[in-house]
């Protein structure tokens, strides 16, 4: 009935966001505010690190979607928010096609009032508006001067709408402000494309090459986290490049600009790219940037704007042993580079001198701990292509005595599994971790990672031999996890322990992963046929803790 009344259900939600999302916006439920519920879409305030604006559309019939403006949200993941605001829509399922129907009302209604209205009472109506909204006013005086080819009013607007100041308490453009000035940096982008379109592409050209110059300095002094002004800022480099397209300035003016404008000081955002530009510049445009970059490298020879803006015009000339040559230059000992070689080889058809680059930045970075691991990748698709299963199997080896990690470990399996050589190679790998345990070296979590590597195989016997002393809270959970059916004297001890350790920290995460302990010890009692005892635990526990009012209802949501 949940899913008619408000067209989606708990398993759509979990399913659009996953388990690990979905458990998350479950602790979010008293955080929901301002629910409002339209014609086909909920929107809704959820407070948590800031307060975020979330919509859920609803499809009759498709299922649902969301937006939310927090960064994962923006990333265009259904979040925690998404899910909160769901799950209290759920909540009020009766209610929802009572509120839907009297939005739908609404919505005809004011449609209807507003067909009735006379010309001039939709003007005065629209004057209303602007008297009270000046972001709207500054929106249509933009539409107006560009309408009517005022270029001085339009320069105004385009300005204005860019300028920093308004948004920069004490000189700086913190997080929460930079939506606000990355919609009016959208605004300019629209309005600069608008004058390319009626016919002052010459004049957009110029107006756009100022406002990519204050945009490049605003950019220093602000928060943008979440890149919303970089990509504003970008849209206005697309207006820039499409008014060139239009206008044909004169192609060694435009090389000069760009050259200047990327190496200069402020050339952080937006990021130009010259080939955006190859059809303007045309042969006499790109020779005078290879010229001037080509003397910036010389100046710089290490710095990074002038190897990227090398790299670009020697790209698109289309040489690839300049480009090999160049990227030779600086070889990074991560073998990144050599990687970036050997695909330009291989684009060019030369499969055989990229492979050997390949193997040259192996052999090069051979010692690094960190080697880039997509050259190793690569390097073992051309000698798996070639039916070279053993090498794979060495490399694999090699990098794995060197990394010392889970990954390369598992790539170690995966490569002598597809040789048929797994056994022995499990027996030589998991040596060198027990040697590497007792000399207590742990991994990054802090257990060894021998213990890592037996959860991974799925040797639980081996695991819970290795464990005493060495695993830490997290194996010791998971080896509990995996066990609890077969081992659940054990695994309770461990639950329980855990539990006991868990009961000190407060706050959502804490107390789910407390819920998700005594899960598992219900678990484990209940194969041990002792339920009665945990009742008796719970009720303890309930009791000790009851002051914690979210830790209870917590407890109660999963049926403890």
């Amino acid at each position: 009935m949940t899913r008619k009344l408000a067209g989606f259900a708990e398993d759509d939600l979990r399913a659009l966001a996953g388990d690990r999302s979905f458990t998350r916006g479950l602790g979010y439920l008293d955080a929901v505010s301002g629910l409002e519920v339209g014609e086909g879409s909920v929107t809704a305030v959820v407070h948590g690190t800031d307060a975020y604006e979330v919509e859920l559309t609803l499809g009759d019939g498709d299922g649902i979607s969301g937006w939310c403006d927090c960064p994962y949200g923006q990333e265009g993941n259904f979040c925690k928010h998404c899910v909160a605001v769901g799950l209290t829509v759920l909540r009020r399922a009766e209610a929802i096609p009572r509120q839907r129907a009297a939005a739908r009302a609404r919505t005809s209604g004011l449609e209807a009032w507003l067909a009735a209205l006379s010309r001039d009472e939709l003007l005065a109506l629209v004057r209303e508006r602007l008297a009270e909204d000046r972001t709207l006013r500054r929106r249509l005086e933009l539409r107006a001067a560009t309408a009517r080819s005022d270029l001085h009013a339009v320069r105004d607007r385009v300005l204005a709408l860019i300028d920093p100041r308004p948004f920069a308490r004490y000189g700086y453009i913190e997080y929460a402000d930079a939506p606000g000035y990355a919609q009016q940096i959208a605004e300019a982008a629209s309005a600069l494309s608008a004058l390319t379109a009626g016919g002052g592409a010459a004049q957009a050209v110029g107006l756009a090459e100022e406002a990519l110059r204050v945009l490049a300095e605003a950019y220093e002094e602000m928060d943008d986290s979440d890149g919303v002004v970089g990509e504003a800022a970008a849209a206005v480099a697309e207006a820039h490049v499409k008014a060139c397209k239009v206008a044909r300035p004169d192609p060694h003016r435009l090389a000069e600009w760009l050259v200047g404008h990327m190496l200069g000081d402020d050339s952080g955002v937006p990021d130009l790219d010259p080939l955006d530009y190859a059809e303007v510049l045309g042969p006499a445009g790109l020779s005078r940037m290879r010229q001037l970059a080509a003397e910036a490298k010389r100046r710089r020879p290490s710095g990074w704007a002038e190897r990227y803006l090398m790299e670009c015009l020697v790209k698109a000339a289309g040489d690839v042993d300049e480009l090999v040559e160049l990227y030779a230059q600086d070889l990074h000992p991560s073998g990144a580079t050599h990687l970036r070689i050997a695909e330009e080889l291989e684009s060019a058809g030369r499969a055989d001198e990229a492979l050997a680059w390949a193997e040259r930045g192996l052999r090069d970075c051979a010692a690094e701990a960190h080697i880039d691991g997509r050259l190793v990748d690569h390097v073992c698709v051309h000698y798996a292509r070639a039916g070279r299963t053993a090498d794979v199997v060495a490399l694999r080896r090699d990098r794995f005595h060197v990394e010392q990690s889970l990954a390369a470990y598992r790539q170690l399996r995966s490569a002598a599994q597809a040789a048929h050589c797994w056994e022995a190679e499990r027996v030589a790998a998991l040596a060198a971790l027990k040697a590497d345990a007792r000399r207590e070296r742990g991994s990054r979590y802090g257990g060894t990672l021998l213990i890592d590597a037996l959860l991974d195989d799925g040797d639980l016997d081996a695991a819970w031999k290795e464990a005493a002393g060495r695993a830490h809270d997290g194996q010791w959970e998971q080896l509990a996890d995996l066990s609890r059916e077969t081992r659940p004297a054990e695994a309770l001890t461990v639950y329980l322990r855990l539990a006991e350790s868990a009961k000190e920290p407060t706050g959502d995460r804490a107390y789910e992963r407390l819920a998700r302990l005594l899960l598992g010890a219900r678990d484990c009692h209940r194969a041990l046929g002792t339920e009665a005892v945990f009742t008796e635990y719970l009720v303890g526990l309930r009791t000790e803790l009851k002051r914690r009012r979210k830790l209870m209802t917590v407890l109660e949501r999963h049926g403890l």
